[in-house]
């Protein structure tokens, strides 16, 4: 099993695209599923029963592991099942047609934006971090970017005058994403006065002379480098912030700003509208507000 699991993950990685943090979560959740089937005297795909997979998923409720994890472990798993009949390995599809377990709609968690505000106007470290510091925040929130997005921006993907950023999301699919106002002034102001003091000379093994982003050796930050950063900056503002709260917040924001939907869609890299919508539910009091304000007879008793 761990053998076809291995396979399973170089298709995944060569033919589908999928990025190292999808692929290692994919190694987790079907190793423990390979684990588990051991442990029932199951090693051959072929003799894989629904009832062996209905029994994995039992015992990750009975773990009491979150619905959002126990969906992403059955998904894997029926990713792997759909791989090893396509490829010829087996016939039998103990997953067909079985539906994901169900989780219960979470609403994304995003802040006002008087405490972003609060957040890009608090005195920031002088020097080049402090710089750099201020341009990672002002981009995820201008920009609406993932922390493995902002981590993997390259020179090369800044088209600055024409007011774009090249962004490589999920799977690597290529977007582009505007930019302006403060984040671009931020960015531009790194770029021009920080940058290349945090690439110290002598120092090029370490170096990676196409990041965007460079850590005080000059290497590419990573993306527990950039959560630290914005859980830093928060906390210094009494906010418990990660980087998705900021991508949250964008997008909630600018939907209140009369964003159009499709148009957010593909700022956000997103595949599926139905992911864009959510945002739609997250406050809806501005929008009472507008049509308190505009309708004829919405003040008429």
């Amino acid at each position: 099993m761990k053998r076809l699991v291995a396979d399973f993950l170089g298709y995944m990685t060569v033919e589908r695209g999928a990025s190292p943090n999808t692929t290692s979560a994919y190694r987790r959740d079907l190793d423990a599923y390979a684990d588990f089937l051991f442990e029932r005297g199951v090693t051959d795909p072929s003799t894989i029963t629904r009832e062996d997979v209905v029994a994995f998923i039992g015992s990750l409720q009975a773990r009491g592991l979150a619905p959002a994890s126990v969906e992403r472990k059955v998904a894997a798993v029926k990713s792997f099942h759909k791989f090893l009949v396509r490829d010829g390995v087996t016939e039998n599809h103990p997953t067909a047609s079985m539906p994901l377990p169900k989780k219960p709609q979470r609403l994304p968690d995003v802040v006002s934006v008087e405490q972003v505000e609060r957040l890009l106007e608090q005195p920031f470290p002088e020097g080049p971090v402090g710089l750099r510091d201020r341009a990672i925040l002002e981009v995820l929130y201008g920009c609406g970017m993932r922390a493995s997005e902002i981590v993997g921006l390259d020179l090369t993907d800044l088209e600055l005058t024409d007011g774009f950023v090249r962004v490589y999301g999920k799977g690597g699919k290529e977007r582009a994403v505007p930019i302006a106002g403060a984040a671009l002034a931020a960015l531009r102001d790194y770029l021009d006065h920080a940058r290349r003091v945090l690439r110290p000379k002598g120092r090029a093994r370490r170096q990676d002379p196409a990041a965007v982003f460079v850590n005080v050796r000059g290497g590419r930050l990573t993306r527990q480098t950039i959560f630290a950063i914005v859980r830093a900056y928060g906390g210094r503002v009494g906010l418990d912030l990660h980087p998705h709260t900021l991508r949250h917040s964008f997008a909630t924001h600018m939907l209140e700003g009369g964003a159009d939907l499709r148009a957010l869609q593909e700022m956000l890299g997103h595949s599926d509208i139905s992911t864009t919508q959510l945002y739609t539910h997250v406050d809806r009091s501005h929008l009472r507000e507008e049509y308190l304000s505009t309708h004829p007879r919405a003040r008429i008793r």
